[in-house]
């Protein structure tokens, strides 16, 4: 399940909620002041990969070149 971001349109405070997938704010409620008016905002994700990249236009395979 997805942790969605969620600002109080009364009194500005940010949480974070875990719901499923696609579930709307109905029911959401501010953590500091208990209003209803919630808004789900838009969250940025990190991403990370270990190892290295090849690039554009390069081969990861062998080559095969003076082999006859």
């Amino acid at each position: 399940m997805p942790i969605y971001e969620y600002r109080c349109t009364e009194c500005g405070k940010v949480f974070s909620k875990l719901q499923r997938m696609g579930a709307s704010a109905e029911g959401i409620s501010c953590p500091a002041c208990g209003s209803s008016k919630v808004e789900r905002m838009v969250s940025s994700f990190a991403s990370s990969s270990s190892g290295t990249s090849a690039g554009a236009g390069a081969s990861t395979s062998p080559s095969c070149s003076g082999f006859t």
